[in-house]
């Protein structure tokens, strides 16, 4: 898509109109609003070529190997446009090997294929990787559990003890006889009074 001088001129009006706003002429504002309609219209054209470009492809790729030439020249284009090709588009180009133009052709749309299951191959990585980093954040001290007992205001659930590692009760012994009151609080005998003072004489 390219812009003439005067669609160029427009546009510049309605950036520094976004980059900063005052009120503007009724003029540029008409001027915008038609610019971004022939934007629309460029934009939908380019899809509907674009769809029957795609159709003719699918046609002469079905008719090989008598429409190689016309196949080739379509495919070409259609790469030229940004299209990828797919795996008909490969085993055609791989059918006509033979032909330079094929060859060439079969170097370039590999590589964009390849692009495309490396891309794809990524895509599907990153989800991966974002459960394990959960993981490992949840089994860590404090992870994530610790940030949502932080969040709900309920203490976090402490880890599980092993059983092996907990004491054994330890088991009464049934053999032993109950201690009577006077065992468990054993009375105090009182002090033997000391003797009078004649008592002590006479035993001297």
């Amino acid at each position: 898509m390219a812009f003439g001088a005067e669609e160029l001129r427009v546009l510049r009006r309605a950036l520094a109109l976004a980059l900063h706003p005052f009120p503007a002429p009724a003029q540029d504002l008409q001027d915008c609003l038609r610019l971004a309609e022939a934007v629309d219209e460029a934009t939908r054209e380019g899809a509907r070529l674009r769809a029957f470009l795609l159709a003719d492809l699918a046609r002469y790729r079905a008719a090989l190997p008598g429409t190689a030439a016309g196949f080739l020249t379509l495919l070409e284009e259609a790469v030229r446009a940004g299209y990828h090709p797919v795996a008909d588009d490969l085993g055609a180009l791989r059918a006509l090997r033979g032909n330079p133009v094929a060859a060439a052709l079969l170097d370039r749309c590999g590589a964009l294929a390849e692009q495309d299951v490396r891309r794809r191959e990524a895509r599907r990585a990153v989800p991966a990787s974002r459960s394990h980093a959960r993981t490992r954040l949840t089994a860590l001290p404090g992870g994530l559990a610790a940030t949502a007992a932080a969040d709900t205001g309920k203490p976090a659930q402490e880890p599980a003890a092993d059983p092996a590692a907990r004491p054994a009760p330890s088991s009464p012994n049934r053999n032993r006889p109950v201690p009577t009151p006077g065992e468990v609080f054993p009375r105090r005998r009182p002090a033997t009074p000391p003797a009078p003072p004649s008592q002590r004489l006479a035993a001297v």
